[in-house]
C-alpha cells in the first residue's frame, strides 16, 4: 500500500477492503441484484447474482464479530458450508459495517466512519448505532433529531421489489436507529438463540411470496469483547449457533431457500499493555481540538489549526513503533472506504488524520465522566483477523 505523502512509510501487513468483487460491499450488490435491485458495485465473484436469483427465500444471517480465522479452526456445519472469505469495509466495525448491509453501501457513500463520530450537523461527538451523544450519552432524538435527518441514507428493502424481514434482538429491534434501517420491512425481535432460529425457519416455511430475511446475531461480539475472542465463553457460544445453524440449514433445503451468514468484522485480543492512553500523552492531547473520534484501532485525529507539524513530529518521535499515521485526505483517496463519489460529510466525518495502531495496540481518550470500560477482544483496524470475514452459503448453490 502506498503511504501518506510526508508520512514515514509503514512496514505493517495491512488487509485492505475489496470493494472490486471480494468485499461484503459486492456481496450486498450481489443480493440486490438477485432480488431485482440494482447497486453501483461490481457483484461478488465467489457468489454472482445468477447463483442467489432462483433462491424462494434469501437469508443474510450477520454474526457479529465472527472472523474468517475463527471459523477455520472449528468443525461444524458453519465450516462445512464454508464458501471462501470476503474483507469487511474500513473501519472494521459494526458502525460503519452494519450500515453497509442495510443501505448496501460502502462507508463512501454512507458516510459512517466508526463508533464515535463527529457530527458537524449537531455539533456534537455521537455514537450512531446507539443514536445519542457521547458526553452524558443522552438520545439525540429527546434533541429532536431523528437517523433519517442526520444521516441522509434510505434502506436497501425499500429498493427491493420482495417482501423483507428484519430480525433482531428485543433490545434492538425498535431502536432509532434499526427502525430508520429497516425501512418497510417486517421487523421479527427475539430473546435467544433458539428463537432466532424459530424465526427465522418460520419465515423460510412460509407458503408467501418470495422474500429477503436480514438476520443479526450480536452474541459472538459481546462475548469477545467481554472475555477476549480464544475464550471458552466463545467458543461454548459458537457451538450452539452452529448448531442452531444445521437446523436452518435443513429448513433451507426443504424450503428451496438459500442462507447466507458472513460477519461484520473479526476479532484480536488485547491487554492493558497494549494500551496508549492519552492521559499519558498530555503533550499530544494539547495539539487535539477534538477528543479522537472513530475506533480504539482506527482513530481520527482533529487537529487545532498551526499545530499539524507539533502534531506529526509527536506521533513520530514518541509512538513511532506503535501507530501508524496518515492524513485522512490520502487515506479517502486510496479508497479505504471504497470508490466513487464521496458522502458530503465524509471529510468531517474523518478528521484530519488517521492513527492506525500496530500489532495489538489500541488507543484510548477518554472524557471525563465517562465510565472506562475494558474490553479484551477489540476490532476496527486492518490486520486480517480483524479484517477478513467468512461465506457461508447453505445449500451450497
Amino acid at each position: 500500500m502506498t503511504p501518506a505523502p510526508g508520512i514515514e512509510p509503514t512496514q505493517d501487513d495491512f488487509s485492505l477492503p475489496d470493494y472490486r468483487g471480494g468485499g461484503i460491499v459486492n456481496l450486498m450488490s450481489s443480493i440486490t441484484t438477485a432480488l431485482g435491485g440494482s447497486s453501483p458495485y461490481a457483484p461478488l465473484a465467489a457468489l454472482p447474482p445468477d447463483a442467489l436469483a432462483g433462491a424462494r427465500h434469501l437469508v443474510l444471517l450477520v454474526v457479529d464479530g465472527l472472523g474468517h480465522d475463527y471459523l477455520l479452526g472449528r468443525d461444524g456445519a458453519l465450516r462445512r458450508h464454508l464458501r471462501g472469505q470476503l474483507t469487511s469495509v474500513f473501519p472494521s466495525t459494526t458502525a460503519s459495517a452494519i450500515p453497509t448491509f442495510l443501505t448496501g453501501l460502502a462507508p463512501q457513500q454512507h458516510g459512517l466512519t466508526g463508533w464515535h463520530m463527529y457530527f458537524r450537523e449537531v455539533g456534537a461527538i455521537v455514537a450512531p448505532l446507539p443514536f445519542r451523544v457521547r458526553t452524558g450519552r443522552h438520545s439525540l432524538r429527546e434533541a429532536g433529531v431523528t437517523p433519517a435527518e442526520l444521516f441522509g441514507l434510505s434502506p436497501l428493502v425499500d429498493r427491493l421489489p420482495r417482501p423483507c424481514h428484519v430480525v433482531s434482538p428485543w433490545r434492538i429491534i425498535h431502536s432509532d436507529f434499526n427502525v430508520a434501517f429497516s425501512g418497510q420491512a417486517k421487523r421479527h425481535g427475539y430473546d435467544s438463540l433458539e428463537e432466532m432460529t424459530a424465526r427465522i425457519g418460520g419465515l423460510l416455511r412460509s407458503a408467501g411470496p418470495r422474500s429477503y430475511v436480514h438476520a443479526y446475531w450480536p452474541q459472538h461480539d459481546s462475548l469477545a469483547h467481554e472475555h477476549g475472542v480464544h475464550s471458552a465463553a466463545v467458543a461454548d457460544a459458537f457451538g450452539a449457533l452452529d448448531a442452531a445453524f444445521a437446523q436452518l440449514v435443513e429448513v433451507a433445503r426443504d424450503n428451496d431457500s438459500l442462507v447466507i451468514v458472513t460477519a461484520d468484522h473479526g476479532f484480536i485480543d488485547t491487554s492493558a499493555a497494549d494500551t496508549i492512553d492519552l492521559d499519558d500523552h498530555p503533550r499530544l492531547r494539547e495539539t487535539l481540538l477534538l477528543p479522537l473520534c472513530g475506533e480504539s484501532r482506527a482513530a481520527y485525529a482533529y487537529v487545532r489549526a498551526g499545530r499539524e507539524a507539533q502534531f506529526e513530529d509527536y506521533v513520530r518521535e514518541r509512538l513511532h513503533d506503535r501507530v501508524q499515521l496518515f492524513r485522512s485526505v490520502d487515506v479517502v483517496r486510496q479508497g479505504w472506504l471504497g470508490p466513487g463519489e464521496a458522502h458530503p460529510g465524509l471529510a468531517d466525518r474523518l478528521g484530519d488524520y488517521v492513527l492506525i495502531p500496530r500489532g495489538r495496540a489500541i488507543l484510548r481518550d477518554w472524557l471525563r465522566g465517562e465510565e472506562r470500560h475494558t474490553h479484551i477482544g477489540v476490532h476496527g483496524g486492518l490486520s486480517a483477523a480483524e479484517m477478513i470475514v467468512p461465506l457461508v452459503v447453505a445449500p451450497l448453490p
